[in-house]
């Protein structure tokens, strides 16, 4: 293994939600002597722990990054993240420690192993005005002429994300180049499970979340002042359980909705990751039902 780790500076464990990453990467990182980047779009939020599946004691006396770090109703994007991914690559490195990137946000994975050329694109107020009176379907063929090799097909499902994407991908043209990335040797690594088996883990992972108190936490987040509106923005859990609480889905039915988003979810992670591959990045993908740390091992051993 000492052989293996002269050949690459980064390794990256992706695959779909509940496929087990954290735990992998957990035990990679006290075989290798390396500490955790999460590329997770949600776990950079404070307070919201059990809707975005933290799971922070898998963790025990691994160091990780990229939690926790910015308050619910604060904007995160790419560009945030490529930039905070950068910063702690170097801090990791600076201390002889192997960076361990761990998550299934496929647009931050993909904004690292590719390069992605990004700018900041402050808010632009006066844009935003002549956006506001155009339909939901005019917002996204403007997006669509402004960026055909569209990267998250999110952006055109939410009002809020396609406007912020049509100021952004106008800022980006107006913007002097960036500097070059930073150079990096990856290895990537993605789980893989049979979808069957996939759904049946997302389902207990998804009870146990409830168990714990997941309704609690978004009621909670929303008491503490942010809104139903910004809840949802944040995604699956939050959308649903925000309609739950304020009475527009009886629990049972929030909770079967949710199950099955999670798992349309999941395909969707999935296409994202064949979608890098055919785009260049090599994954190696380990067997879920397996092995996959022994099969890891075996495989960098000739990286």
């Amino acid at each position: 293994m000492s052989d293996a780790r002269k050949s690459f500076d980064l390794l990256v464990i992706l695959g779909a939600t509940a496929g087990g990453k954290t735990a992998l990467a957990v035990k990679a990182a006290r075989h290798l002597g390396g500490e955790i980047i999460s590329a997770d779009s949600r776990q950079v939020y404070r307070g919201m722990d059990l809707g975005t599946g933290k799971d922070l004691a898998e963790y025990d006396e691994i160091p990780y990054h990229l939690i926790d770090i910015v308050d619910p109703g604060s904007e995160y994007n790419v560009f945030s993240f490529q930039r905070d991914f950068f910063e702690t690559l170097d801090k990791i490195r600076s201390q002889a420690h192997l960076p361990i990137l761990c998550g299934g946000t496929g647009m931050y994975l993909d904004a690292v192993l590719r390069g992605y050329r990004l700018v900041e694109v402050p808010e632009n107020r006066q844009l935003r005005a002549t956006l506001a009176p155009l339909s939901h379907e005019q917002l996204r063929q403007r997006l669509r002429r402004l960026k055909p090799q569209l990267h998250n097909r999110t952006d055109l499902e939410e009002r809020s994300r396609l406007i912020r994407a049509i100021e952004i991908a106008l800022g980006e043209q107006d913007a002097p180049a960036p500097a070059p990335l930073p150079q990096m040797t990856p290895v990537v690594f993605g789980l893989r499970w049979s979808r069957d088996i996939l759904r049946q883990r997302i389902a207990l992972r998804l009870q146990q979340r409830f168990d714990e108190g997941m309704v609690d936490e978004v009621n909670a987040l929303h008491k503490s002042g942010v809104s139903w509106a910004k809840l949802e923005f944040y995604g699956l859990e939050y959308r649903l359980i925000a309609q739950h609480l304020q009475g527009h889905l009886r629990h049972n039915d929030m909770h079967q909705k949710l199950r099955s988003a999670i798992c349309q979810f999941a395909k969707r992670q999935e296409t994202f990751f064949r979608r890098m591959e055919k785009k260049g990045v090599v994954i190696h993908w380990l067997d879920g039902q397996g092995d996959p740390f022994v099969e890891m091992c075996q495989i960098l051993m000739y990286c």
